[in-house]
């Protein structure tokens, strides 16, 4: 029997990518850098918002500097356009709704930043109870890396004893 659903979030339960690349786009244009369509932006996500600058960035000026000057203008900026083009893939409210009503836990593990996931996790999805919600956080390494997993199975009492089996989809859009 399934007890627990781990979702991502970024291309999973919420198309962010318009955002995404907005917030980038303003951050790169702001520190004087090339910026790109928003067509590219689904080859630069992945990894966490710190790849994503490095990826962004002309190649010569992948420096340690750089991404921390994108990452400290696009921060406030996304904070404030967050859910300007955001929006829940089709499909997904009732399905939330759906597993919940059957009583299977539900959770999100992101590799976007711990304040951001949660503040569009309870944005788009209120009247959801989601038991975890776990963004990137300092020090604790970035999915595919399994330490939020195991942070949320942890903290759900669902530790893998007992042969319980553990699945993991991708499901591409």
């Amino acid at each position: 029997m399934i007890k627990l659903v781990v979702f991502d979030l970024d291309g999973t339960l919420l198309n962010t990518i318009s955002d995404l690349a907005a917030a980038t786009n303003y951050a790169l244009a702001k520190n004087g850098f090339p910026t790109h369509p928003e067509a590219a932006y689904p080859y630069f996500v992945g990894n966490g918002v710190m790849k994503l600058f490095e990826r962004v960035l002309p190649e010569d000026k992948r420096t340690t500097e750089h991404i921390l000057a994108i990452c400290n203008t696009f921060l406030p900026y996304y904070k404030e356009h967050d859910t300007d083009h955001t929006f829940p893939y089709q499909g997904v409210h009732k399905m939330l709704r759906d597993l919940q009503a059957m009583g299977i836990g539900l959770a999100v593990a992101s590799n976007k930043i711990h304040a951001a996931t949660r503040r569009l996790v309870f944005h788009y999805f209120p009247h959801i109870h989601f038991c975890r919600v776990i963004g990137q956080r300092e020090n604790v390494p970035s999915k595919p890396d399994p330490s939020i997993i195991w942070d949320i199975l942890k903290t759900t009492n669902i530790d893998g004893g007992g042969g319980r089996r553990y699945y993991m989809w991708e499901i591409p859009v």
